[in-house]
């Protein structure tokens, strides 16, 4: 009997199952445990891939400031929502897969005496869906003439079990033992985030009296633009190699917030100060996961290719959410300062 929960760790092979046997295992809502299974998802039926990471836990970009607790599901590498049944939604989200919708992949030597295994054998049955459900949902009604999209995203608190506070040990071990994180970079997430404790309630209980950093978290941002500085535009296009500013650099776009021009510059980005990375595209329209409209974004904001949050200051969070990058926190590298630095490299 083929396993449903699979206990999967990262690194290992897994066959995405057949879609007949995922419809199989979906409600009517084409869900399965109040996970949607979305109509880009079927491009990936009958291939193997690789464990990214699993799915323990997810920032909750809904309600924003928790974590919530993700069963049986796990992450595949490079496998990422390309909003084609979604209005174009350009987010790139990481798609999360239930253990049930996975088999290990099978050793060739043994692959015939699989395929004379009935294909449906140990899946559990739901109510039964169609290919057209899977259309049919990814819209949920309209507001004000404009579409209301569902998807994993919309719908991750539903699909979750609960709120998962951070003094809960057994986040922790299962990030060890699945592979999610080292030993030491759960440690000093830990001691990060407990150290940002106490400075969040320095500041709520004595504000005046603050000593370090005037009670910053780290690692510390503190935004010292006093909007006079001039707008950097680049005009970037998919392809084109830029590089990060330097922290200080950024420090002078940034408003008291954090923000330039309304668009947050999270910790999880420090790491690619100096770095250089090739824009993967310019994001227009992203889904609005608390409502489900599509949100048009008129200003700068680009995504910079394996550019990816990392969890490291929100408890090893495996969802590897693209971060947006203003054009004014990047440089463009031009084609003579390219090939010195590839001269270098070579050297």
């Amino acid at each position: 009997m083929v396993e449903t929960v699979l206990n999967l760790r990262v690194g290992e092979f897994v066959e995405v199952r057949s879609a007949e046997e995922i419809l199989a295992t979906l409600d009517e809502r084409g869900m399965f445990e109040a996970l949607p299974f979305m109509p880009e998802m079927l491009r990936f039926c009958g291939k193997r891939f690789r464990v990214y990471r699993r799915a323990e836990k997810a920032c909750d970009t809904i309600d924003w400031g928790v974590l919530r607790r993700m069963e049986d599901a796990v992450h595949l590498q490079g496998l990422r929502c390309d909003g084609s049944a979604h209005g174009g939604c350009q987010a790139g989200c990481l798609i999360y897969w239930k253990e049930a919708w996975l088999k290990r992949a099978t050793p060739r030597a043994t692959a015939d005496a699989a395929e004379r295994t009935p294909a449906s054998a140990g899946v559990p049955v739901g109510t039964g869906a169609t290919l057209e459900t899977l259309s049919q949902v990814t819209r949920k009604g309209e507001q004000d003439g404009k579409t209301l999209y569902s998807c994993q995203a919309t719908e991750l608190i539903n699909a979750t079990a609960a709120e998962l506070p951070w003094w809960l040990p057994g986040q922790y071990l299962r990030d060890i033992r699945s592979g999610n994180a080292t030993p030491r970079r759960v440690v000093r997430g830990l001691l990060i985030g407990f150290f940002n404790k106490l400075q969040k309630a320095n500041m709520r209980f004595t504000p005046g009296f603050t000593l370090i950093h005037g009670g910053n978290e780290y690692p510390f941002l503190r935004g010292r633009a006093n909007g006079g500085r001039p707008e950097d535009r680049l005009n970037l296009q998919p392809g084109e190699l830029v590089e990060v500013k330097t922290k200080e650099e950024i420090l002078d776009t940034l408003d008291q917030g954090d923000r330039t021009r309304g668009l947050r510059f999270d910790r999880e980005m420090l790491r690619y100060c100096g770095r250089r990375g090739r824009v993967l595209r310019r994001v227009e329209h992203i889904i609005d996961e608390k409502t489900g409209r599509m949100l048009t974004i008129k200003a700068d904001c680009i995504i910079i290719d394996g550019f990816i949050c990392t969890g490291d200051y929100h408890r090893m969070c495996p969802r590897s959410i693209y971060p947006y990058w203003r054009e004014s926190w990047l440089r463009r590298v031009g084609p003579q300062r390219e090939a010195r630095t590839t001269a270098r490299s070579s050297s």
